[in-house]
């Protein structure tokens, strides 16, 4: 018995509905169908805003397929995946853009947990599911039971994570699939190729032009002068711009310093917040936001302070998914009630908030694939197809030391890349194997991240860089160069970055609230050292029914206390000098609070 993607045309050609780039996905996999051979495996290059999921509901016609699996890399894609092909959803894709003329559909189910049942996959064409439903090996109840001819088309959404041995172990069950990855970069954050033939890109240069994605362009911070302590012989020096930027290029410590420490953490705020007031002014919507890499935890809430402190509505997300913390703060940043959204790796594929128009970069990006990813979260199109469009701009500010400058111009290099320079984007002797988790870290590390000591900066300025290469400008850059005008010449020209002013008020509440952060984030950081587990009670030794994780905050808020010579209930009252010691002091205060829970231990 044939299937709707057999025996159903849909309407792709003709229809003004369906993007360019998923008429081309379809007609190029349409042509893999119809050249058939042994070739299994093959990749589709997407940037974000083009149309991934409208694509990849189309795609089983192009291969004319008997029963398709579908993977996401995670739950909230998957659904929304699945409700792409949902019948009963008035917004199916099938619908929505007239690619069939009524019923009958394919036939979908999402697997989810127990919900699901066989029965039910031998009633679908089309099969939804993350990668974690279908782990485990011969084990897993999905894999163990279905046979190896059972899909002959499998797609994978953010196929980039592909290379992993959970998909490996998934290609080699169902043989006799054809794989399609879908991704908006070739890569995986660790440096490997996406797996298969790209047989399909659409370049971020098209993108912009037919207005899918925002027009980005980058703010780079080039400090005149930089002061820092040299870390093997502990002498302060000071360096120019040319040497900012080489330490950076080839530093580790020095590039972490740059986006940790309070001088350089600055001058990134204040250029995010400024880019944020000109796109709102030029504009006239106000709901415009930016969105902020951390490092980890404790470098969360050193930045959501810094932005606090200037009078921005800030927050952060973590990690632990569907937390009721994160969701409160995903509903505030829906409702327009945050202007900063901080993240650590957290608000990566799927998420769709339109509204962020300014990244700011203070984390540290070894690949290319993880940089494309961040600046992603600001390419959503607000006006839909409306190239040019004033509200359609993107902004990504970052500092000349942390080595941005690098995936920016790989990034340049990749919007304009065709298929068979996909291999040559970023060789592997350029990824930093020592230090590549950093980006990935969600582990609380101690506060102190600041290996190389940066003492000051002078003179910052605000050199833009558009995303398309701008021949004309390039040339001339070279008709300066042969006047006699120096780089150094024609930085003092451009405009200095002036600091956001700051009250003391301000700078007060911004430290009380990230008090909290920070005394939970230690918390956890000392009972995780201590094989402890949070939710647990083996601490509650006076049997008041807390949890580990509670007792550990109680004694460093009293220890804080303490130190400050105040009592319980009286946060409130700190003043700003007392944050400020508290700050200085937190390592001898957190010694404290391990002795009065542990002893001596």
């Amino acid at each position: 018995m044939t299937t709707p993607f057999q025996n159903r045309e849909p309407n792709i050609d003709s229809n003004e509905r369906i993007r360019t780039p998923q008429k081309g996905v379809f007609l190029a996999l349409k042509e893999v169908f119809d050249t058939g051979g042994e070739e299994r495996v093959f990749a589709v290059i997407l940037p974000v805003g083009c149309g991934k999921s409208g694509s990849i509901t189309i795609s089983p016609f192009a291969l004319r397929s008997r029963r398709t699996l579908v993977i996401a890399p995670g739950v909230a894609i998957a659904q929304q995946l699945a409700s792409d092909f949902d019948p009963s959803n008035p917004n199916m894709f099938y619908h929505k853009c007239a690619v069939l003329a009524g019923a009958p559909y394919p036939e979908p189910v999402e697997i989810r947990g127990t919900t699901t049942n066989r029965a039910d996959l031998d009633e679908a064409h089309v099969v939804i599911t993350n990668i974690q439903q279908l782990q485990g090996g011969d084990s897993n109840r999905w894999l163990g039971q279905l046979p190896a001819d059972y899909f002959d088309l499998i797609l994978v959404d953010e196929g980039h994570h592909g290379v992993a041995e959970s998909w490996q172990a998934l290609k080699a069950q169902f043989s006799q699939a054809k794989i399609v990855n879908f991704s908006a970069t070739p890569m995986r954050a660790d440096g490997q190729i996406m797996e298969g033939r790209v047989i399909y890109t659409y370049p971020i240069f098209e993108a912009i032009r037919e207005g899918y994605v925002k027009r980005l362009k980058a703010v780079q911070l080039n400090p005149r002068t930089l002061r820092y302590v040299r870390r093997e012989d502990g002498q302060e020096i000071e360096v120019g711009l040319d040497e900012v930027c080489r330490l950076g290029e080839e530093d580790a410590d020095f590039r972490r310093s740059i986006v940790t420490s309070t001088e350089t953490l600055n001058t990134i705020v204040d250029a995010s917040i400024r880019e944020l007031y000109r796109l709102r002014e030029q504009t006239g919507e106000i709901r415009l936001k930016i969105i902020a890499s951390a490092l980890n935890y404790e470098h969360c809430r050193q930045v959501v302070e810094a932005y606090v402190a200037r009078g921005l509505r800030a927050n952060y997300v973590h990690s632990r998914e569907n937390a009721p913390a994160n969701q409160r703060v995903m509903q505030r940043l829906e409702s327009h009630e945050l202007d900063v959204i901080v993240q650590v790796r957290k608000l990566g594929e799927g998420f769709d908030h339109p509204y962020l128009s300014v990244a700011a970069v203070f984390s540290i990006f070894s690949n290319l694939s993880p940089f494309v990813q961040f600046v992603g979260r600001i390419m959503r199109v607000i006006r839909q197809n409306a190239a040019g469009d004033i509200l359609n701009q993107g902004v990504v500010v970052f500092h000349a030391g942390a080595n941005i400058a690098r995936r920016w111009a790989d990034f340049q290099v990749f919007s304009e890349a065709d298929r068979d320079y996909f291999d040559q984007l970023l060789p592997m002797e350029d990824v930093d194997p020592d230090h590549a988790p950093a980006e990935q870290h969600i582990e609380p590390v101690p506060h102190d991240l600041n290996y190389v000591e940066v003492r000051s900066q002078s003179d910052v300025h605000v050199e833009e860089i558009p995303l398309l290469l701008d021949h004309e400008a390039l040339a001339a850059i070279r008709v300066l160069q042969e006047r006699g005008y120096t780089a150094n010449d024609v930085a003092a020209a451009y405009q200095t970055l002036q600091p956001i002013p700051t009250t003391r008020v301000r700078e007060r509440q911004a430290m009380r609230d990230g008090l909290p952060i920070r005394v939970r984030t230690a918390a956890g950081r000392v009972l995780g050292e201590r094989g402890i587990n949070p939710n647990g009670s083996e601490l509650d030794t006076r049997r008041l029914g807390k949890t580990n994780l509670i007792v550990m905050i109680a004694a460093i808020n009293n220890q804080v206390n303490t130190f400050v010579g105040m009592g319980t209930g009286q946060r409130h009252e700190f003043s700003r000098e007392m944050h400020e010691r508290i700050d200085r002091g937190f390592d001898s205060i957190l010694e404290a609070a391990v002795t009065e829970v542990f002893g001596g231990n």
